[in-house]
């Protein structure tokens, strides 16, 4: 460890002593355990998207897996990517960690973040020497935000990897559209039509593997419209992974 590090680990317990960190799910003090913003209680309800799963976005199966290896939420999903993984499933301290990141400035949980992209079994694998494209956020909310969230996760899996995997960002969003959330499928792919374009100056390398990354897959539209531009663009290996699904 170098002495920055061994620096940054005594004043950050230093700040722990002075400023317990609260859990991010429950609010309680977090004593113990391997998380710093979940407590010792909480992380053990972390559910990691563990292998078998769906081929297409990672969600695991339970039970004996007969036939096709696609959960219910992709069967009405044409995928312009080849397959997808996630690492936890967005419920309990999960969509926590989530929330707390994508909606209230918590840049603090991503090292808990990096820690379960880690411990999701798989994913270093999966990642390794891929070039990893965050979904793009419309200029208006990054300025508003202060941050485009999956550009974090992006270097949170990259961090997380060590296997040569590095953050490129090709696209942006060209269209601000409203808010996906209580949408249908059908009305968020029409939402996105036209939303996301390549960067001026951007090129593909038809020779690399690129991995589109967001923070969650709900109906797989957002990630399905940046993976249709990679393609035009001349990508030619392209998967997907988030953080959480649900």
């Amino acid at each position: 460890m170098s002495t920055l590090q061994v620096m940054g680990a005594f004043w950050r317990t230093a700040g722990d002593l002075v400023f317990p960190p609260v859990c991010v799910h429950c609010g309680a003090l977090v004593e113990g355990g391997h998380l710093r913003h979940l407590c010792a209680r909480c992380e053990p309800l972390i559910a990691f998207a563990k292998p078998p799963c769906c081929d297409t976005c990672g969600y695991p199966f339970y039970g004996e897996i007969q036939g096709e290896r696609q959960c219910p939420h992709c069967t009405a999903l044409e995928p312009a990517f080849r397959e997808g993984r996630t690492c936890v499933l967005l419920k309990g301290p999960g969509r926590s960690l989530v929330h707390a990141l994508k909606y209230h400035r918590a840049l603090h949980v991503l090292e808990d973040i990096v820690a379960l992209i880690r411990a999701t079994p798989g994913i270093a694998d999966y990642l390794r020497g891929a070039v990893l494209v965050p979904v793009p956020l419309h200029s208006r909310k990054e300025r508003e935000r202060g941050y485009n969230q999956s550009r974090l996760l992006a270097e949170s899996f990259a961090a997380a990897a060590c296997a040569g995997a590095r953050v490129e960002a090709p696209l942006r969003r060209v269209v601000d559209t409203p808010t996906q959330t209580a949408l249908d499928r059908r009305t968020r792919q029409a939402n996105l039509k036209n939303a996301f374009a390549l960067r001026n100056g951007a090129a593909i390398n038809p020779g690399e593997r690129y991995v589109l990354i967001d923070d969650v897959f709900t109906t797989g539209s957002t990630l399905n419209a940046c993976a249709t531009k990679l393609r035009r663009a001349g990508c030619l290996n392209l998967d997907i992974v988030t953080f959480g699904h649900g």
